[in-house]
């Protein structure tokens, strides 16, 4: 079960109303209208303490390490208050629905799940509320960073052109982050590079850069050890591969500056291979019951469940999507053809993914209404020509969605009210 947990996100305590607050607790930071007391800081260090250990990385000095958790409290709260004063919300049916689809991932149900969770010493309840705030956070970046970002074929074609020699180099990369506020003064930069360069001393002495990437990177991923993962050369500056290109494997580069924030990278791993390049692609159907004026989400939730009700009683995919889908596909049964990741929207894709060839997923919502889904075939597709195409204009993607949250996300600090008492404690 804490694996569970821990691939769907840690158990966080979400900040807690100044009313609710023990008179014993103290309050280690303030976020505009929440406040986060010693109590959640240190809940949520040993929910981080135990996925460090898990991912075998090094566990950073304590003092380090509760920067680190309570940054991370900090902009999870301002993501969160902004959802609410947004009116992004996520439904009870929705979350009903997702919570049914953690219970089928564990091959359970609902009264399973709550045993498994109950030797832990956690409630279904509690996994209902992180389920909650994921899905929340998820939809935050969706709508404010996703939605904006987008990559023109012509910038796709101008990359493919200027990288004929790089195009088939990956780079297996981790990193450690430093953000610089947007109107950040000389004294400022300096501090920010103070910091960067004691991580880089750490590393010279020998210690490990994911432990070291926990301590001191201010990136999503820092205390996941600040892994990337792998990235084609296409998909990056090209100043910056000729620099990757100079660099043994293994080793770390200078701090680097780019789009307002400082780094160290780590080349961890490096390839060249002209063979074809394989994606796995889906074979998808869907019924499909929209959400409009005419239909609120409760009635079309209701509808979808008839709908699988007739498919437990072995009634056929392709007749029901025949019958009741509500999408141009229903006259071919439902069918969507092959899919890869990105041609669908974020909440679709989640759930095809999750399914075995042959499976049918739980209801699931997205912006259209409620789906019923089932992934009839997997293959591996190469990804020349077309596709090559697309795979590279969906990293460029990410590359612009990654920077283009860390923005947002500094913007969103700047402009809120933080009274930050870790130091004084």
């Amino acid at each position: 079960m804490k694996k569970l947990l821990l691939a769907a996100g840690l158990m966080a305590g979400l900040a807690t109303p100044a009313f609710a607050i023990s008179t014993a607790d103290r309050i280690v930071a303030v976020v505009n209208n929440s406040v986060i007391t010693r109590s959640d800081l240190e809940k949520r260090q040993q929910e981080v303490t135990a996925n460090l250990q898990h991912q075998n990385i090094g566990l950073p000095p304590a003092e380090l390490l509760s920067r680190q958790v309570l940054d991370q409290m900090i902009n999870e709260q301002l993501q969160l208050q902004f959802a609410s004063n947004n009116g992004i919300r996520v439904g009870e049916l929705e979350l009903d629905s997702a919570m049914q689809n953690v219970a089928t991932q564990n091959k359970t149900d609902l009264a399973g799940l709550r045993a498994q969770l109950a030797k832990d010493g956690l409630t279904l309840e509690q996994l209902r509320e992180q389920v909650r705030k994921d899905m929340l956070l998820q939809r935050v970046r969706e709508r404010e960073i996703a939605s904006r970002v987008n990559v023109s074929d012509q910038e796709v074609e101008q990359v493919l052109k200027s990288a004929i020699g790089s195009k088939h180099t990956e780079y297996h990369l981790a990193v450690i982050q430093v953000n610089v506020p947007e109107r950040a003064d000389v004294a400022q930069i300096e501090q920010r590079r103070q910091k960067l360069l004691k991580a880089a001393a750490e590393l010279k002495a020998g210690k490990p850069f994911a432990q070291v990437a926990a301590s001191y990177s201010e990136a999503p991923n820092a205390l996941q050890g600040g892994d990337l993962g792998w990235r084609n050369a296409t998909a990056l500056p090209a100043d910056f591969t000729q620099m990757l290109d100079k660099l043994p494997v293994g080793e770390v580069t200078d701090i680097v500056r780019a789009s307002g924030s400082l780094y160290l990278f780590k080349l961890v791993e490096k390839r060249n291979d002209s063979a074809p390049q394989f994606i796995q692609q889906y074979r998808v159907r869907h019924i499909l019951i929209k959400t409009n004026e005419a239909t609120s989400e409760a009635e079309a939730y209701t509808r979808i469940l008839q709908v699988q009700d007739r498919l437990k009683r072995g009634a056929k995919f392709e007749d029901l999507a025949k019958q009741f889908s509500e999408d141009g596909s229903a006259a071919l049964g439902g069918d969507l053809g092959w899919v890869s990741e990105g041609d669908m929207v974020p909440d679709f894709q989640r759930a095809y993914l999750a399914l075995s060839a042959g499976q049918v997923s739980e209801p699931v919502k997205s912006p259209f209404g409620w789906h019923l889904i089932r992934v009839d075939e997997i293959r591996s597709q190469n990804v020349s020509g077309e596709r090559e195409r697309l795979a590279l204009k969906q990293q460029l993607r990410q590359r612009k969605m990654e920077q283009s949250y860390t923005d947002w996300l500094e913007q969103l600090r700047s402009a809120a009210f933080i009274d930050d008492r870790l130091i004084e404690q």
